[in-house]
This record gives structure tokens, sequence and C-alpha cells, in this order.
């Protein structure tokens, strides 16, 4: 047997062995995964949070250093 025929008959018997390990499955768009859906919008909320708390504490730090305060 030529060995360009043994590794095609390999590859196509390790393609029949081995499984995919990623599997494209299209989200329900009727039935959506609240989970995944409150922690992102908790996420952002948090965050948003964190940004006003820190701005507001640079503004004072400013106006300290400058005297406008």
């Amino acid at each position: 047997m030529p060995l360009g025929r043994l590794l095609l008959r390999a590859s196509t018997i390790n393609k029949m062995v081995s499984r995919n390990a990623f599997t494209a499955l299209k989200p329900d768009p009727s039935k959506p995964n609240m989970l995944r859906v409150g922690m992102a919008f908790g996420s952002t909320a948090f965050l948003w949070g964190l940004l006003f708390i820190q701005h507001s504490t640079d503004v004072r730090e400013y106006k300290t250093r400058n005297g406008l305060e």
C-alpha cells in the first residue's frame, strides 16, 4: 500500500473516532438565559457605579489641590 493511501486511510479513521469539541448551537431567542442577562447588566451597573464614585473622588481631590474649595 502506498504511503499516501495509508495516510489518507489513517486520517479518515481518526476523523471517525474523534469528536468535535466545538459544537455550534444557535441560541433560542424565545428563551433568553436570564442568569447571563442579569450578570451582564449587574456587572455593568457595578462598573458604572465605581466609575461615578472614582470621578467624584477625583473632582474633590482636584478642587482641594487647586484651592477651589
